[in-house]
């Protein structure tokens, strides 16, 4: 299986401009998945919630989803990407799985950071892993990474590879996802931005670093702090079956849940 990510800066509200360029990246390459950032189509630094309600789309007609379906059909490839959704008054910080066979799923940021709190609405979609036929998928968000009950959840419920759009900004997340897939024996695709937003008086630089990790914490492949990078590998999906440690410890099986507080 032919998995990748995408890493590169996009360009603050020039939506459009972001998902052509994306799309003209992506033409002709041959992968069964591929994962961009986190809000890749309409940059990060919202200044109020006014100006993300305009960028914001919906999913079901949304011109970004709807390009990127007709994408996934032509290339018969599935593709995870991060927008701003809105849904009748709500808006999410969404990652949207687009399939080879034209489904469309939707997983929405429950662990919202910093000053994401005054913008967007929590996550309320349950966690949930989508079958692409060679791998069982799951889907996280950037922040989501610091709470280790996403990805267990998301490997207990069935995931070979957790999909992770981000927008980075603190240092530790690349490794700690290391440890993610060591926990759970699934495979992990962190999708980073990289470059620096600067809107009045707020600046962010986001860390780049995306990478590619193995049940067994290798990290496979991974881009620099800042390079723009189409990154495409080959894996065995179905290492991430495998949850022995040794012949005697199954990382599920031998889990003490009576002294669990969860």
């Amino acid at each position: 299986m032919k998995v990748g990510f995408m890493q590169f800066s996009p360009l603050f509200g020039r939506k459009e401009e972001n998902v052509e360029r994306v799309i003209n990246s992506l033409r002709g390459a041959k992968a069964d998945l591929l994962v961009l950032p986190e809000l890749f189509s309409t940059g990060y630094l919202f200044l109020n919630e006014e100006e993300l309600r305009r960028s914001a789309e919906t999913i079901s007609d949304g011109p970004t989803v709807s390009n990127f379906l007709e994408l996934a059909k032509k290339q018969n490839t599935n593709l995870v990407f991060g927008i701003a959704e809105r849904a009748d008054d709500k808006l999410f910080n969404s990652s949207v799985l687009v399939t080879a066979r034209g489904e469309c799923f939707v997983y929405r940021k429950l662990h919202l950071f910093d000053r994401e709190k005054r913008l967007f609405s929590p996550g309320d979609k349950e966690l949930e892993v989508f079958d692409i036929g060679e791998a069982g998928i799951g889907m996280m968000i950037c922040f989501d990474w610091i709470f280790p009950e996403v990805a267990r959840s998301l490997a207990l419920k069935g995931a070979d590879i957790i999909c992770h759009p981000s927008n980075l900004i603190l240092p530790h997340c690349q490794d700690a996802m290391v440890t993610r897939c060591l926990e759970n024996r699934i495979f992990a695709i962190t999708s980073n931005r990289t470059g620096t937003e600067k809107r009045r008086k707020e600046e962010l630089t986001f860390t780049g670093r995306s990478q590619i990790v193995d049940p067994k914490g290798r990290v496979l492949a991974q881009a620099n702090a800042f390079e723009e990078k189409l990154c495409i590998i080959e894996i065995d999906p179905f290492l991430a079956k495998d949850k022995k440690v040794t012949p005697n410890n199954h990382i599920f099986e031998d889990r003490r849940t009576d002294f669990y507080l969860w």
